[in-house]
């Protein structure tokens, strides 16, 4: 019978050991879990780089080749501008360079043969109207000697000799530059006058290349500024591209939590939107923002304000799904 009642009282003995155990445990888990604080996290936001396409000139828009979320890659045509002016232009100075080109020409080869000829020919015929004219000159030199002619008609006579030699001689140089050929300085003037001409030309073109506005960069389009027909000017954005491939995250963290942050160091957060997915962030970037972006007083720490600093990191390994935007959360107990 004793034998009995010591067997009980040693599994009675048992069943209160391991309760007491699983109290014991209860209580010691009860404890942690509920005396730790709550987690207070920290927002940030998933930025990407955007890319601003904009005209050199001003136009109208012709039409969109693109649309909202679109993809592209570089060089990609966006939209397209009609450029009126710039066509009428275009015109213009094209037959300017014709014209510099036929002068450079000209200078280059000097005069034809037929032009030689000709200068040629008139000299000689002014050279026969000067000997003409003196010897008119001497005969009525010596009418007016034997009182024959009067002094005026004399002076008329000599004036006109003097005329007829200037011309002769004028001819001669005419007939001498044209059988020489085009003077360095005039072929020099020439080139240049044509030189400028085709730097028109070439402005010309680069605002003709404006009405065809393609994509700098691979990205998403984020935003369509314009919508055909609309008239805009030179350096108005067009349309916003967001470089998807390059998230980053970017986080306003008072300076009493930066104690924990470093460049180059690693932040990990969730992501609501992924299904509050870890990811982890490498910091790149950490820059104080301006004076009066102050998040709170602290003069109950100290007497001063708390800074408020920029931090910027990206991930570490690309995340699927990750967009400009997303929320990101981080426990500020990480970051002390």
């Amino acid at each position: 019978m004793s034998t009995r009642i010591s067997k009980r009282s040693l599994a009675l003995r048992a069943v209160v050991i391991v309760v007491l155990v699983a109290l014991l445990a209860v209580a010691v888990w009860a404890y942690r879990h509920f005396s730790q604080p709550e987690p207070v996290w920290i927002q940030g936001q998933v930025e990407t780089t955007q890319v601003r396409v904009a005209a050199k000139v001003g136009g109208r828009v012709e039409s969109l080749r693109v649309e909202r979320g679109q993809r592209v890659e570089a060089g990609d045509l966006l939209i397209v501008l009609d450029l009126p002016e710039a066509r009428a232009r275009a015109r213009q100075v094209e037959a300017q360079v014709e014209a510099a080109q036929a002068m450079a020409d000209k200078a280059e080869t000097g005069a034809r043969e037929e032009q030689i000829r000709a200068a040629r020919a008139q000299w000689r015929a002014a050279e026969e109207q000067a000997e003409l004219a003196k010897v008119t000159a001497e005969r009525i030199e010596r009418l007016y000697a034997d009182s024959v002619v009067p002094a005026q008609r004399r002076d008329e006579v000599a004036a006109q000799a003097g005329a007829a030699r200037a011309q002769a001689d004028a001819a001669r140089e005419a007939y001498e530059m044209a059988r020489d050929a085009t003077r360095s300085e005039d072929r020099r003037a020439a080139l240049a006058r044509l030189s400028q001409a085709e730097g028109g030309r070439e402005e010309v073109q680069v605002a003709l290349d404006e009405a065809e506005q393609r994509a700098p960069v691979a990205g998403e389009v984020s935003v369509t500024v314009v919508e055909p027909g609309e008239v805009v000017g030179p350096g108005s954005p067009l349309i916003v591209i967001s470089i998807t491939d390059d998230p980053w995250l970017t986080l306003n963290l008072r300076e009493d939590l930066l104690s924990g942050v470093r460049m180059g160091g690693d932040l990990s957060g969730q992501v609501p939107a992924l299904d509050h997915r870890e990811v982890t962030f490498r910091v790149d970037y950490m820059a104080p923002l301006a004076d009066f972006a102050t998040w709170r007083s602290a003069r109950d720490l100290g007497g001063f304000d708390l800074r408020t600093f920029e931090v910027r990191a990206r991930p570490v390994a690309p995340v699927e799904g990750l967009r400009a935007g997303m929320t990101v959360l981080i426990d500020e107990r990480v970051l002390r």
